[in-house]
């Protein structure tokens, strides 16, 4: 798959573990950042905004639960939503099944620091958030 010598693609192919699942960044770019995320049953992401970036979520295999702003939807495979810069949202899976989906990160920026937590499972909304922990 990779070239053993390449090691910024094997570092790039690496899951990164959270309290929810995993996620494995598939591109990087100036202008953009994809990466593939997987939620196991039961979990979800904390309710978060960015400021300095858009994304847009494909859902692969699954059934996600969405909330949008105050808004809830069911994406199911092949479905999509696209989230705003400044958007309040959350991810959860519901289903016994993993949630796979294709998140694509549009913006000026794609750090782990361009998150703010409202709420989160594993304790990870504090009161003065500066959003450098964990995503």
């Amino acid at each position: 798959m990779f070239d053993s010598s390449d090691t910024s693609a094997m570092q790039q192919a690496a899951a990164v573990h959270r309290p929810w699942g995993h996620y494995q960044v598939l591109s990087r770019q100036p202008d953009c950042l994809i990466k593939r995320i997987v939620v196991t049953p039961g979990h979800r992401l904390s309710l978060q905004r960015h400021q300095r970036r858009e994304e847009h979520w494909f859902l692969v295999e699954g059934q996600a639960a969405v909330e949008l702003d105050g808004a809830s939807l069911v994406l199911h495979a092949g479905g999509s939503v696209d989230i705003p810069t400044g958007g309040w949202h959350r991810l959860a899976n519901t289903a016994e099944t993993p949630l796979v989906l294709i998140e694509i990160q549009r913006g000026s920026y794609f750090g782990e620091d361009d998150i703010e937590r409202r709420d989160d499972d594993y304790g990870r909304a504090l009161p003065m958030d500066t959003g450098a922990s964990q995503s």
